[in-house]
């Protein structure tokens, strides 16, 4: 009797966990099952979808030559990826609506492609993080390029950590990649291996497209990760990704305030301005201190959150 119940349970239990692996994530928008408003999270209309490949697929201007079933495949892949790491993507649109009016018109100033933005994405998830090697910020800076470019990196402040400074650096790395490789495809691929990695790799297979080079795998999909973010980020809800208005994440309205001298004590500082040490910091993560020497007396601007914009407990 004892291996008869046992038995049934593990039917029952087999069978519980069948029904259960029903209820599976919805796929994007491809007009088969959509859910509308009042449906409810289970049934039929969820399901995963494979995913139609964009037509006239391009970067920055240039075509991908997705009738190549090698690059086809590579794009499908990322698609795929980073649809249905659903989190990850959430975050990122949730991101870019706050950080890319920041960083597009720099872009434009400079006339580097808008969709070098979709770079910063990769890069950094649009975050303020440190990678193993030691590069910083949104654009993944490492600090000998940061100081060859005049960012000033030392114990006190970090410009890698500013967002319009380290976007200008972005662009001027990426227009040298233009000039020496001919295409903002190459100019892309080349920020993440170098330019030096790049030619060579030109040089060793004897050719000139990106898309003709067999790479490691880092920098062999990295122009279709760019890509595939700037499918998501541009079409969200064709991916199946809905989000209220009120849900994206929004700049803080701020001014600036121009130092020239020492600060000794920079939560003594903040509170000057109604806010605390932390809040300063987010709005100005280049300042790696509670001071700032300044011997040179060089003059900086300090970025404040308009008054009223944080709550804190008395």
């Amino acid at each position: 009797m004892k291996i008869i119940k046992m038995l049934l349970m593990a039917v029952g239990f087999i069978a519980i966990l069948a029904v259960s692996i029903q209820a599976v994530q919805k796929g994007p928008d491809l007009g088969v099952n959509p859910i509308k408003n009042n449906d409810t999270v289970t049934g039929d209309n969820y399901n995963i979808y494979s995913l139609p490949m964009p037509q006239n697929l391009e970067f920055a201007g240039e075509m991908v030559p997705i009738e190549n079933p090698d690059i086809y495949e590579r794009m499908d892949k990322e698609l795929l990826v980073n649809t249905y790491w659903q989190s990850n993507a959430l975050l990122l649109i949730k991101r870019a609506h706050k950080y890319f009016p920041i960083i597009e018109p720099i872009l434009k100033e400079n006339g580097v492609p808008d969709d070098f933005k979709y770079l910063a994405v990769i890069e950094s998830g649009l975050t303020q993080v440190v990678s193993p090697a030691g590069a910083v910020g949104f654009w993944q800076i490492m600090e000998g390029t940061g100081k060859d470019f005049k960012l000033e990196i030392n114990d006190n402040v970090d410009e890698r950590y500013n967002i319009e400074k380290s976007t200008q650096v972005a662009c001027d790395y990426l227009k040298q990649s233009k000039a020496k490789f001919g295409t903002w495809t190459m100019a892309a691929a080349a920020y993440n291996a170098g330019n030096a990695g790049v030619m060579r790799q030109l040089d060793r297979q004897d050719a000139s497209n990106y898309y003709d080079l067999l790479l490691g795998e880092e920098t062999g999909r990295y122009v279709f990760r760019i890509l595939a973010l700037k499918e998501i980020l541009k079409n969200p809800i064709q991916y199946g990704f809905n989000i209220e208005e009120e849900h994206l994440y929004k700049n803080i309205p701020s001014y600036n305030v121009k130092v020239d001298t020492a600060v000794k004590d920079f939560p003594a500082f903040a509170r000057k301005f109604d806010i605390n040490y932390k809040i300063l910091k987010i709005h100005n993560p280049w300042l790696r201190e509670a001071f700032l020497n300044n011997k040179s007396g060089k003059l900086y601007e300090i970025q404040i959150p308009e008054k009223g914009v944080y709550k804190f407990s008395k």
